[in-house]
C-alpha cells in the first residue's frame, strides 16, 4: 500500500492532528489540472494536497482539501464506528495515554475507552478534526 487519502475542509488543522500523533508532513502544495482531472474522474478541479508519512517511512497519509469544486459531506459528520466504508486508521504508538493527550490539545476525542486485549495491547479509538477516526495500538511487552 503507498497510501491513504483524506479529504477534508481544514487542511492546517488536520495536518496539526496526524504531525501531533507522530507523522511528518512531507509535502504540500496545489494538486489540479487535466491528469489530475482524468485520475480521479472530476472536472475543474483545484485542490491542494498535503502528504505525510510515518516516522518509519513505511506509511503515508495524503490529506486533499478541494477548492473547486466543493468537497460533498456525508452524513453524520461523526458517524459511529459500524458506518460501512474506511472508519478508521490504526497507529502502533509507543504510549497511548501521552499520544491521548498530545491528540487532545487538537480537539480529539476518545471515542470509547482504552482497552486492554489480552497480554498483547492497550486500543482505543480516537475522534479527530472533521470527524476522523484514528485507532492507537501500544504493544503490550
Amino acid at each position: 500500500m503507498d497510501n491513504v487519502l483524506i479529504v477534508v475542509s481544514d487542511l492546517d488543522a488536520v495536518i496539526a492532528f496526524f504531525v501531533a500523533l507522530g507523522m511528518e508532513l512531507e509535502g504540500r502544495g496545489p494538486a489540479e489540472g487535466q491528469w489530475v482531472e482524468r485520475v480521479i474522474g472530476i472536472d475543474d478541479v483545484r485542490q491542494e494536497v498535503a502528504m505525510l508519512r510515518t516516522p518509519d517511512g513505511q506509511g503515508k497519509v495524503e490529506l486533499a482539501m478541494f477548492h473547486e469544486p466543493s468537497a460533498v459531506r456525508s452524513t453524520p459528520v461523526d458517524a459511529p464506528a459500524n458506518t460501512l466504508g474506511i472508519r478508521r486508521i490504526m497507529f502502533a504508538v509507543d504510549d497511548v495515554e501521552d499520544t491521548i493527550a498530545r491528540l487532545r490539545r487538537h480537539g480529539a476525542d476518545l471515542v470509547g475507552t482504552v482497552e486492554r486485549f489480552e497480554d498483547l495491547y492497550l486500543l482505543c479509538y480516537v475522534r479527530g478534526p472533521e470527524g476522523i477516526i484514528v485507532g492507537l495500538a501500544q504493544e503490550l511487552r
